[in-house]
């Protein structure tokens, strides 16, 4: 009853904010940020998290077989509905959630093609699996018996090694399939051995020392498993010591259709290259204008050198983001909520985090990358040449208002249901705010402007050297003398790149998203900003309130186009 009233106490207090914002002249869309779709997109999202925490160990032909059924149950609820008669905005739900089913069942289809060739190295994955399977439920185990089983699966496990040592290497992503299936079944057991050690005694008495000696065998058989992959199938050997997964050719284009980008990998990398010579023409103008001719890298090295001292970082970036916040606000480009404005904050990144991440980052909280006194001097130096005000200058927007920060800030308030993160939208957009501050000269001297070039410089990179390293052509090494030769990276700066584009957690096309989505919304904004049909408040406004999508999906209901039920991407963007 409690709970009820409480409910009932929420609903009263929204029906009466929206009646004083309707008395008031105040927009109430917050409040009617709907679709036919958002219910089921809701309910399947809700039953998602409950299986994903409930089915927690990777491989297993339970979690697998459990989420299979699961996504063609939706599918069908799904296809049951009448999508004719959708408007535009719930027409674009449906594809979006079909989309995500589908692409759902691919990867539990390749899950389980993948784990029927590896299975042989798993006699023993079953009664792991049954094992945890009953823990959910705490019953009872006969310790004893236990204890003998995990005896004899750590001999299976050290007999299969010795067998594998002397086999011939099998293709890489069936290695990297075996390894996380033995992490899974360390996973299985090591949830077995955290709920009954210490509470049930008998368990405890028999099963520590079988437990560890078998979890120790496990994390090596996984190493084991993992270092039988091709090595011709992975990554070429370089110096660099990072190691990632590039994924092919027919992979890339698979993720490029599944982000609805109509464009091959080679495609990509030629409009980075013509985005590279435009780069290259604008950095050589503001080279002559600074007095250093042809010589673009020596205004740069003065640009790098124009470092703040140390301590003065945090002022620096508070006074380019009173800058930048002052150009949005007089030119009328966005609807900035003032609590979005009150509420960031800025933080520190620590030494450790500073190799992955030499520049700093962005959205409620700005992590701020600049030398600590733990730092020997030459990573000192490089982080302060690298964060210097010109460089930073060209991403404070990037980073908060009207970039990351105002992205999060507006997700959370603007149909939130529409949780389809991909970075084409949150990084493409940010860094669309660089491509028309800069078309608005908010740079205001050849150094800005070789500041804001370098980084339009760094994203054509991403793109050419993401795009070649997962395509096979490059290595880490030659990614980060790419940066260093083209761009005019520092050194270790180029390494934290790389190796965060590799090794960081972010997906094969993460790199690539930033200039790829930006060109998707500067072509949008072509289509009706430039064509006078929205201002530049009202057009960032309404892409804003549509949340987290690919921006092919923004452009259908920002045009209110006639969407088909089985859509495919077909948007050619890049006109330049």
């Amino acid at each position: 009853m409690k709970r009820k009233a409480i409910i009932l106490i929420n609903s009263l207090f929204i029906i009466s904010i929206i009646a004083l914002n309707a008395q008031s002249g105040k927009s109430t869309d917050s409040y009617y940020q709907t679709s036919d779709v958002q219910p089921l997109m809701q309910q399947y999202q809700a039953d998602k998290g409950s299986l994903i925490r409930f089915y927690t160990i990777v491989n297993s032909p339970e979690r697998r077989s459990r989420f299979i059924t699961f996504n063609k149950d939706y599918l069908t609820q799904l296809e049951a509905m009448n999508f004719d008669k959708m408007k535009t905005d719930s027409k674009v739900d449906y594809i979006l959630l079909k989309r995500e089913i589908n692409n759902e069942l691919f990867l539990l289809d390749d899950e389980e093609k993948e784990f029927q060739k590896i299975s042989h190295y798993f006699p023993f994955a079953n009664a792991i699996y049954e094992l945890e399977k009953t823990r959910r439920r705490g019953t009872t185990l006969n310790s004893i018996n236990l204890s003998k089983q995990l005896f004899d699966w750590q001999k299976q496990i050290n007999s299969l090694s010795n067998k594998i040592n002397n086999e011939a290497s099998i293709d890489m992503k069936l290695a990297i399939r075996a390894e996380s299936t033995a992490i899974g079944l360390k996973d299985a057991l090591k949830s077995v051995f955290e709920f009954y050690n210490g509470y049930d005694p008998e368990f405890t008495w028999w099963i520590q020392q079988p437990y560890k000696n078998i979890d120790s065998s496990l994390s090596a058989y996984a190493v084991l498993l993992k270092s039988k992959g091709k090595k011709e199938s992975f990554q070429k050997p370089d110096a660099s010591g990072i190691v990632g997964n590039p994924i092919g050719r027919e992979e890339l284009i698979r993720q490029l259709q599944f982000e609805m980008i109509n464009y091959t990998p080679e495609e990509l990398i030629d409009i980075a290259n013509k985005e590279f010579a435009w780069c290259d023409a604008e950095m050589l103008k503001a080279s002559k204008e600074m007095g250093f001719g042809t010589d673009w890298k020596a205004a740069l090295e003065k640009v790098k050198n124009s470092y703040v001292p140390v301590g003065k970082q945090p002022e620096m970036i508070m006074d380019l983001y009173n800058q930048s916040i002052d150009f949005i606000k007089k030119h009328e480009l966005v609807t900035i909520p003032p609590i979005a404005e009150e509420t960031w904050r800025m933080v520190m990144l620590s030494p450790k985090q500073q190799l992955i991440s030499p520049f700093f980052l962005g959205g409620e909280q700005l992590m701020i990358s600049y030398p600590t006194n733990t730092m020997d001097e030459d990573a000192k130096l490089m982080s302060m040449r690298g964060n210097n005000p010109h460089f930073s200058r060209a991403t404070v927007h990037h980073e908060l208002i009207a970039g990351h920060h105002l992205q999060g800030f507006m997700n959370d308030r603007y149909k939130p249901y529409r949780n389809y993160f991909t970075p084409f939208w949150t990084e493409g957009w940010s860094l669309y705010w660089e491509f028309i501050l800069w078309d608005m000269n908010f740079p205001r001297s050849p150094e800005d402007r070789v500041g804001m070039l370098f980084w339009r410089m760094h994203r054509c990179a991403r793109i050419i050297f993401s795009l070649n390293y997962h395509l096979g052509n490059w290595t880490p090494q030659q990614s980060i003398d790419f940066l260093v030769d083209r761009v005019g990276h520092e050194r270790a700066n180029a390494e934290g790149e790389v190796r965060r584009s590799f090794t960081g957690g972010y997906g094969p096309l993460y790199q690539l998203a930033y200039m790829t989505g930006a060109f998707q919304f500067y072509e949008l904004k072509k289509e009706l900003v430039d064509s006078k049909k929205m201002t530049y408040k009202q057009f960032h406004d309404a892409i804003l309130k549509e949340n987290n999508m690919p921006v092919e999906m923004v452009r259908a209901i920002l045009l209110k186009q006639d969407l088909n039920k089985d859509f495919k991407t077909n948007w050619r963007f890049y006109n330049r």
